[in-house]
């Protein structure tokens, strides 16, 4: 649930610095991309956190190999997204990037849940965050148009 919080807060917080004058989050996807951010520090520093580390680690399902590795490589592709979300030219690739992970992370969720290692939510609710995360994510995709912003004065001089 804490990643949800992050996500709706790091929004909030955003969309009401763009409307009193930060132009950089002026508008409804740059928010997003800040809630995202906020959500991505927070799983992102789960990674390496020791307690929390090993939890994440006891979710990999058996199967796989190097869980410990894993998480390690799952936790540095997410400070990436998360630091391609915070330039424009790299934000769409990163929430793309973002999306492909949290779909390749999900079955660890299910496997944890099945072998009960998973504490907290149940795999339902796990679920509906996950679409949650991955539909704030693709929305940040969706182009939006620009507002058209006339010239200041809108009259062409012209200088002998």
């Amino acid at each position: 649930m804490e990643p949800l919080i992050a996500l709706v807060v790091g929004f909030t917080a955003a969309r009401l610095a763009g409307l009193i004058g930060v132009d950089a989050l002026d508008g409804w996807q740059p928010a997003l991309r800040a809630g995202l951010v906020a959500m991505f520090l927070l799983t992102s520093l789960a990674h390496f956190a020791p307690r929390l580390r090993s939890e994440l680690i006891g979710m990999v399902p058996p199967w796989m190999p190097r869980a410990d590795l894993l998480v390690t490589v799952t936790g540095l592709l997410e400070v990436a997204g998360m630091v391609g979300l915070l330039i424009p030219a790299t934000a769409r690739w990163a929430a793309g990037g973002l999306i492909l992970l949290m779909i390749a992370m999900f079955p660890a969720n299910v496997s944890a849940a099945r072998r009960g290692v998973a504490q907290g939510d149940p795999l339902g609710r796990r679920t509906l965050l996950q679409i949650v995360f991955i539909a704030a994510a693709a929305a940040t995709l969706v182009r939006t148009q620009q507002p058209h912003r006339p010239a200041a004065s809108g009259l062409a001089v012209s200088v002998p």
